[in-house]
């Protein structure tokens, strides 16, 4: 999973995305097979959420491949009184917003690909991080020598 210093750090951008975008009503980084990362999304359940936009992602993507479109990079739903727009957030995350009906939807566009683009790193490299082998441990024999007390001068 991702430590906790970059969890911060997501959900710092989640949240300066909402002040950024004053409709956005919720805004939510999950892993692509649905576990939640970080949230912003007063009054609503974040789990439900996520695991909702890792069902529509599994259709969307297979949608994209079946059409010949590539791979998967946002799916927008509209309903009557706002959207859901799930940006890819690197290869192994999605970023989710939730607005409100009266939304520009050029600017959701705009600002959620680019938040996606930052989340993405962000979550990436942390993994990239926790897959690298721990180097291994010294030896007693290994480590080098603790100095002694210095000499005291009079």
């Amino acid at each position: 999973m991702v430590p906790e210093a970059e969890v911060q750090d997501v959900l710092a951008e989640l949240q300066r995305l909402r002040a950024r975008v004053p409709l956005l009503s919720g805004a939510l980084a999950a892993s692509t097979d649905g576990l939640v990362l970080a949230h912003d999304t007063p009054g609503v359940e974040a789990e439900g959420v996520a695991a909702l936009t890792a069902a529509a992602l599994g259709v969307a993507i297979r949608m994209a491949q079946a059409t010949g479109r590539g791979g998967f990079r946002e799916l927008l739903v509209r309903g009557e009184t706002g959207y859901i727009a799930t940006y890819a957030a690197g290869s192994s995350a999605v970023l989710t917003l939730l607005t409100e009906d009266r939304i520009n939807v050029g600017r959701l566009h705009l600002e959620g690909r680019r938040a996606g683009a930052r989340i993405g790193e962000l979550v990436d490299t942390a993994l990239e991080r926790a897959a690298q082998p721990a180097p291994p441990a010294r030896t007693p024999e290994q480590r080098p020598a603790q100095p002694g007390p210095l000499p005291h001068r009079t």
